[in-house]
């Protein structure tokens, strides 16, 4: 029996992860990618913005 004992943490961790990436990639896309792409563009934006005026306060 301990050789199921060593199997067991394994299959339940890949079982666990094949669930997590499947769900990853169902939830790619559809609906709220529009939403998402807005947040990360506003979010790159701002940061973009915040690094040109420190750049042109330390000129």
């Amino acid at each position: 029996m301990d050789y199921v004992s060593a199997l067991v943490p394994p299959v339940v961790m890949a079982v666990f992860f094949i669930g997590l990436i499947m769900t990853i990639v169902k939830t790619q896309g559809g609906a709220n990618k529009s939403k998402e792409d807005a947040v990360v563009d506003a979010t790159l934006a701002r940061a973009e913005a915040t690094r040109q005026t420190s750049r042109d306060s330390e000129a």
